[in-house]
C-alpha cells in the first residue's frame, strides 16, 4: 500500500528496543515537525482553501501526537531530549531541485511530506508488531492508522494540484531515491534513521 521500495531492515526494532528512551524523544521531534510542516504550508499557500482547511486540522493532530509522545516520555520518568538533525529529511530534501512555479514547489513540498508519513506508518507498523512491551506496540499501532491518513491526503493533493501523469513520475521517482537513501539508514533508534 505504502509504496516504498526498500522496507526497513528488521533488525531496526531491535535497536530500538534498547534505546526506547531516545527514539521516543526522536519521535516527539518529528511529530512537532510535522505540525510545523502544515502550518508551513498554511503559509506559503493560503490560496489553496482546501488545502489550508485539511493542514489546521493536521496541526492540531500532530501537536496532539506531540503530547501523547511527550507523556510517555514524562511517564517513563524522563524529559524530552534535545533535538537532533534528521538525516533522513536532510537527504530526502536533495532530491527537489530549488525554485519553480509556486505550484510546482507545492507538488513538490506535497510529495516530501508524503513521503514521510509513509516512511512513518511503515516503521510504526514494525514497531506496533515487534515491539515486546505491549503497551507501547498498542499505542505506535493507533499511530500508524494516523499516519497512513497523513501519506494518503499529500499525495492525493499532490495529484489534485499538479499534472497527474507528471506527479506520478516524480512519486516513483522520488520513491526510488528514497530507497537508495535508506541502504544507508536503519541503524539507529530514531524514526527515520
Amino acid at each position: 500500500m505504502l509504496g516504498l521500495k526498500l522496507p526497513t531492515d528488521p533488525r531496526w526494532v531491535n535497536i530500538v528496543e534498547k534505546n526506547i528512551d531516545e527514539i521516543l524523544t526522536d519521535h516527539a521531534y518529528c511529530e512537532q515537525k510535522a505540525a510545523s510542516t502544515a502550518i508551513s504550508l498554511i503559509v506559503s499557500f493560503p490560496e489553496y482553501t482546501d488545502l489550508v482547511k485539511e493542514m489546521i486540522a493536521l496541526s492540531r493532530e500532530e501537536m496532539g501526537h506531540f503530547k501523547m509522545v511527550h507523556d510517555k516520555i514524562i511517564a517513563r520518568g524522563n524529559e524530552l531530549g534535545r533535538h537532533r538533525k534528521d538525516e533522513y529529511a536532510i537527504a530526502l530534501l536533495k532530491y527537489f531541485p530549488k525554485g519553480g512555479s509556486r505550484t510546482t514547489q507545492l507538488v513538490h513540498r506535497l510529495l516530501y511530506a508524503a513521503l514521510i508519513e509513509a516512511r512513518s506508518c511503515e516503521r510504526f507498523r514494525l514497531l506496533a508488531e515487534e515491539l515486546e512491551d505491549k503497551e507501547l506496540a498498542d499505542f505506535y499501532h493507533r499511530l500508524m492508522v494516523s499516519e497512513a491518513g497523513h501519506y494518503t491526503m499529500f499525495l492525493a493533493f499532490a495529484r489534485k494540484y499538479g499534472n497527474r501523469e507528471e506527479v506520478d513520475q516524480k512519486w516513483q521517482n522520488l520513491l526510488a531515491f528514497e530507497a537508495e537513501i535508506m541502504k544507508n539508514l536503519s541503524k539507529k533508534e530514531t524514526v527515520h534513521g
